[in-house]
């Protein structure tokens, strides 16, 4: 039988700031209560850019 993820993890999309590209990704709401903004690379324009938290 699978493993139960924790509750404190939870799934989160990353969109692009330059694109329609999205990121999805695992975040821990008890260590960074707040929106996550990381660089990450964007395929469609194929260069690194910054990527913010959406709903």
């Amino acid at each position: 039988m699978a493993k139960k993820k924790s509750l404190a993890r939870t799934i989160i999309k990353l969109k692009s700031t330059e694109s329609p590209h999205l990121y999805s990704t695992y975040k821990n709401k008890k260590n960074t209560p707040d929106k996550l903004e990381i660089k990450k690379f964007d395929p469609t324009i194929r260069k690194h850019v910054l990527y913010k938290e959406t709903k």
